[in-house]
Formats: C-alpha cells, structure tokens, sequence
C-alpha cells in the first residue's frame, strides 16, 4: 500500500533521514520505534505527506506522491492524522470538533467512537474543560470518524496513562484487522510489541 524507495531527509544541512526503503502493505499494524531525535517522526511525517523528502520516491497504491496534484484532497479521502498535541478547537464541543472532521457523521456515529474511547459522555463539553488524556481521546476519535484507509499517528499515547494507552493500541489493532493500515511512531517499546510489524529507526535508518 505503501513503498518507500531511498527516502531521504535534510532539514538545511542536517541528515534526518538516509536512503529508507520500506513497505507496508494493506491492513497492517506497523509501529516505528526509537529514541527523541532518531528520524522516526520525520519518517512519518514524509509517508503521509506532511513533508516531501529531499530525495527518493513514496507510492501510495502505485501512486507517486509527487504525481498527487491536490494533496489536501487526498489527506481527506484517505487518510487519518493522530497527534501527540490534539489540535481540537477550543470555542467548538467535542462533538462539535469531530463533526468537523466529517459533517455526514451522525450522532450515532461520533457516540460509537467515543464510547469505544470512553468518553461519550463528555461529547457536549468543550476541550478547556475536559484533561488532557480526554482531548487526546477525543483527537483519536476525530482522526476515525472519515473510516480512512490509512492512520498516521505520532506518539499518540503522549499524554495517556497505560491503561488508556494499552487501549488505543488494541484499538488500532482491530482497526488494522478490518482493513485499515495503521503506522505509529513511539517511544514505548512495550506498546509496540501489539504491532504486526516494528521498524526500528536509529540515526535516520530503519532496522526491521
């Protein structure tokens, strides 16, 4: 679904990134690994296309991502974005936010979601007034709500306790068992091992 060939990154003169060359493939559960400042955001960051590498080629489907002439309609077609800082609006509710995400969600839909994160109940609330582990639930939520093909999350367990952060993990797990190709970057080896498949990135390269 997903092929990285010799992907490399600079910022300025600085090597994120050297000659990455991996696949993913449809309905994996795929976590990138490794320590602040390895390159594993960076990684994530050039396969869903929030940065273009310096060198090298990314196919979505066959798909070159240089080819890709409207690449905001392409995020919203296919692809799902978890943050380590949630992002949520703060004058607009939880259901609010999410909905924003998808105006053709019905309240059935956001509920569901929610409920599986545990937080239906704070669906009228606004971001100021719930924790940060809520928000961050309620990001996820937002991040699902589109049913995309592909998750991208960043240390999306940021700011969870372990039992909330075990349950996002299976969440994504299912989620990866349905279809649904889900590529993670974080810090907790632990939380990984849930994974189909782990890359380990250290010094901007990836051992598998």
């Amino acid at each position: 679904m997903i092929k990285a060939i010799n992907l490399t990154h600079y910022y300025n003169k600085d090597k994120a990134l050297e000659n990455i060359n991996l696949e993913i493939n449809k309905g994996e559960f795929v976590c990138l690994i490794g320590e602040s400042g390895s390159g594993k955001s960076t990684l994530l960051s050039n396969l869903s296309t929030l940065l273009k590498p310096t060198s090298g080629d990314i196919f979505y489907e066959e798909t070159n991502y240089k080819n890709i002439k409207n690449i905001d309609s392409f995020r919203k077609e296919n692809i799902g974005f978890i943050f380590q800082f949630h992002y949520l609006i703060n004058y607009l509710t939880i259901k609010e936010n999410i909905k924003l995400a998808n105006e053709k969600a019905s309240d059935d839909d956001i509920s569901t979601f929610l409920n599986s994160l545990g937080i239906n109940d704070l669906k009228n609330k606004y971001p100021t007034e719930i924790s940060g582990g809520q928000r961050q639930r309620a990001s996820i939520a937002r991040a699902l709500i589109n049913n995309p093909k592909v998750i991208f999350a960043d240390e999306p367990t940021g700011n969870l306790d372990s039992q909330n952060s075990q349950k996002v993990f299976e969440m994504f797990k299912d989620l990866s068992k349905k279809g649904t190709t889900i590529i993670v970057a974080t810090h907790d080896k632990n939380l990984a091992q849930i994974a189909n498949k782990i890359y380990e990135v250290k010094d901007g390269k990836i051992n598998k």
